[in-house]
């Protein structure tokens, strides 16, 4: 009997590598013949690396680069055996990075994810993966794009300040510098979110308070960030500010899509085909999934219901489990989940279940297992 366990992080809690483990245990309680595949997934956001790095023999290597503040921090990156690299762009500019009364998205840059860039073509990079999620930076990628040797020029024609307030003073764009090496490079863009990258549902309006705008910042950086939109397209003839994802980690991706013709792909699909969860599934007969809270967002392209469509394609049948379940989780269903079930007894703090939510998942596992194995059981007789 085969069992696959395709888990994304509980956020501040297990990484999705704990989250499988701990699942693989009370599997194994009732089962302990069972063919258990651990296979951690992400949706492109904080944590990706980890699950990639995980599922594969992809190497972790560090770099010294600028976080969002622009202070000297060390990310993690990874190299994969077949020449690609996936970079979380999170662990150099990422908002847990920086404490909270330091948080300023009018200025925060993401020069330091250009930096990992940088360090992956040292390396031999021919595929470059950019995981989208957890930013703390509202620039638009402006910072990346300078890192890689991009020009961003004022009227007087002086380089640009870091972070998005300052692109409503761009006037012009030197790509003569760009590192020669991004053109011999496919780029790869894993989003968990449609966002476009300007408006009421753009970057600045939906990301930015998380970050610390106010109302008056949101409406500074979304008109910073429409201007830096015209001046690339005038540029390279070429809008791409109301592409689904574009949104996402403060806009990054707009140079890399305008530049570097990146292209997109929702994040769980992208972990997914790295992680070879396809062939996993294949002739499971059962998948387990799950992430810290469940809920109706978690339809738009969350780790849960990206394993159900992979399970629903072979006819397998898979089993959530969560911290909460939030308003609407049961929208999940007609997405491929056939059960989902919160993890905590009875009522205990946040702080409780969290420090707890090893011993949770295992319990529950092994509590839904034996269901599971009395449907499976009357089933075949």
């Amino acid at each position: 009997m085969r069992i696959v366990i395709a888990p994304d992080s509980f956020k501040e809690s297990l990484s999705a590598a704990q989250v499988a483990q701990a699942i693989a245990r009370g599997v194994l309680n009732v089962l302990p013949d069972a063919d258990v595949r651990c296979v951690p997934m992400a949706d492109g956001g904080e944590g990706s690396l980890d699950a990639i790095l995980a599922a594969t023999d992809g190497q972790r290597c560090q770099a010294r680069v600028h976080d969002a503040n622009g202070h000297h921090c060390l990310a993690d990156w990874g190299l994969l055996d077949d020449h690609t690299a996936f970079i979380e762009m999170a662990t150099a500019a990422g908002l847990e990075r920086i404490p909270v009364p330091a948080r300023d998205p009018r200025s925060a840059t993401s020069f330091g994810v250009g930096e990992l860039i940088i360090q992956a073509l040292d390396a031999g990079a021919r595929t470059i993966v950019l995981g989208l999620g957890g930013s703390a930076t509202n620039d638009a990628g402006a910072g990346l794009f300078q890192a890689l040797g991009g020009r961003l020029l004022d009227a007087g024609n002086r380089e640009l300040a870091p972070g998005g307030a300052a692109l409503i003073h761009l006037q012009g764009l030197d790509t003569s510098c760009l590192d020669a090496r991004l053109g011999g490079v496919q780029f790869k863009i894993a989003v968990d979110v449609s966002n476009p990258l300007c408006g009421p549902h753009g970057a600045s309006h939906i990301f930015g308070p998380q970050k610390g705008a106010s109302p008056e910042i949101v409406q500074e950086l979304d008109t910073a960030l429409g201007h830096f939109a015209d001046v690339i397209a005038r540029h390279t003839g070429h809008d791409f500010r109301n592409m689904p994802g574009m949104g996402a980690a403060g806009g990054l991706a707009l140079p890399v899509r305008s530049f570097m013709q990146a292209v997109f792909q929702p994040g769980v699909e992208l972990i997914a085909g790295i992680s070879g969860l396809d062939a996993h599934i294949q002739h499971a007969d059962l998948v387990i999934t799950g992430e810290g809270r469940m809920d109706a967002q978690t339809l738009s392209g969350k780790t849960p219901v990206g394993v159900a469509r992979i399970a629903r394609k072979h006819n397998v049948p898979v089993l959530a489990l969560a911290g909460s379940l939030g308003t609407g989780y049961q929208a999940l269903y007609a997405a491929g989940i056939d059960a989902a079930f919160s993890l905590a007894p009875g009522p205990v703090t946040l702080e409780h279940a969290m420090a707890n939510a090893a011993m949770y998942l295992e319990h529950r596992t092994t509590d839904c297992i034996r269901l599971w194995l009395l449907g499976h059981r009357r089933g075949n007789m």
